[in-house]
């Protein structure tokens, strides 16, 4: 891939993520702080972005019956799901969070396909 063909996707990946954080900018905030992520660092809102997409890639592993995944993809999903949890008093609250996550990751992949 040649270097225009990246700035080109970085451009895209950026038009996206500002698309998306005029709808869904409280979900952004709320993300952070239940991870404990501070939105005075630059580029927070590109973290929480990528954390989401993990988080997605990490519920299609899940979800797959004739896929196991290997060691450090589960381990990768198995931090995710402990910085969603920690702190939480029930279910309904982890939930809540994961449900956040994976809108964010689709509704950014819906997003940047359309670019």
């Amino acid at each position: 891939m040649s270097s225009t063909a990246i700035y080109q996707n970085d451009i895209k990946a950026k038009r996206s993520l500002d698309m998306l954080l005029i709808d869904r900018s409280n979900e952004f905030h709320e993300l952070a702080s239940a991870i404990g992520y501070s939105t005075t660092y630059r580029n927070w809102e590109e973290f929480i972005l990528k954390f989401c997409l993990e988080f997605d890639d990490c519920f299609e592993m899940w979800s797959e019956k004739d896929n196991l995944g290997d060691h450090n993809r589960i381990h990768k999903c198995m931090t995710i799901m402990r910085q969603i949890g920690q702190g939480r008093s029930n279910i309904v609250q982890v939930t809540k969070l994961q449900n956040m996550a994976y809108r964010i990751a689709k509704d950014f992949k819906v997003m940047y396909g359309r670019l």
